[in-house]
């Protein structure tokens, strides 16, 4: 794990009294023993201080409910293994392709669970030991240096919860005009989705009840509640997330479908009716 700025001061003025206190031992006392290797007492100075560094910082549990993804998994882990001290958890909801075994072959601790994103995002959520929760979509990839970026949002003064900025991984004017939308909204509205990562402590997940049991929209009311009790910070960094919806739907059918959603949804319509007409979306008619 890499030091922070703070951490390699630090660690370079515990190097300069070293060396003050080796050059005056070996004028007053005697040679320094040929044992002796600064450089490699300065490492391990470091590599200490970084340990305790880790240590000190509140675990991340990073919870991603999965159906069928073992071709996005390993992408998505790539970008979560360099961070520490961090868990993740995939919570399988009866794949047929081998996401578990993937999963497993990745590091990751697997789960299972019955189909349906909030209970598995709430049985992630009860096997996670991190005292910080990151809800992640199984196609959506970290930036670098994700965890340090989570832990500096939570600490701003009257925030509960945080999400990152979008980026979508395809090319096109029409997906930038999509990712600027969904960042302005998320930013002024204070109202992220579920694919640009939602974190927050553990503590304020339980006591909010967790996600509701709902077909769907679950991401949506549980920011509604957060945002009731404290901001919803937006950090400055962006998820990448696959173009595989927009690809399939096209850029404004599935910007329409969305809108849709929140509307039927403050409307009171059925959610099991909605969601049973947003999963059919772009397939052939029978």
């Amino acid at each position: 794990m890499s030091l922070s700025i703070e951490g390699l001061w630090v660690v370079a003025k515990r190097q300069a009294r070293l060396a003050l206190w080796l050059f005056s031992a070996r004028q007053a006392v005697a040679p320094v023993p040929p044992s002796w290797n600064l450089a490699k007492h300065s490492t391990q100075t470091a590599v200490a201080l970084s340990i305790d560094e880790t240590l000190s910082q509140p675990a991340i549990s990073v919870v991603i409910p999965a159906l069928n993804e073992a071709k996005q998994l390993p992408a998505v882990l790539d970008t979560i293994r360099p961070a520490s001290p961090v868990e993740v958890i995939v919570v399988d909801g009866g794949s047929a392709d081998g996401t578990a075994d993937v999963a497993e072959a990745q590091g990751a601790r697997v789960v299972k669970a019955t189909p349906g994103r909030s209970r598995q995002l709430n049985g992630g959520a009860a096997a996670a030991t991190g005292s910080i929760l990151l809800f992640l979509h199984a196609d959506t990839r970290l930036p670098q240096g994700f965890d340090q970026v989570i832990r500096h949002t939570l600490a701003q003064p009257g925030v509960v919860a945080g999400a990152f900025r979008l980026a979508i991984n395809g090319p096109g004017r029409g997906l930038r005009w999509v990712e600027w939308g969904v960042n302005l909204r998320s930013r002024l509205l204070q109202m992220p989705y579920g694919d640009q990562g939602l974190f927050l402590k553990a503590e304020v997940f339980d006591k909010m009840g967790g996600f509701p049991d709902l077909p769907m929209m679950e991401d949506f009311e549980l920011v509604r509640r957060l945002r009731k009790v404290g901001r919803v910070a937006i950090a400055p960094s962006a998820v990448v997330t696959s173009d595989r919806r927009w690809r399939t739907l096209g850029i404004l059918r599935t910007t329409l479908a969305n809108q849709a959603m929140i509307a039927g949804y403050f409307l009171s319509v059925d959610l099991h009716k909605l969601a049973r007409w947003y999963r059919h979306l772009g397939k052939p008619c029978k």
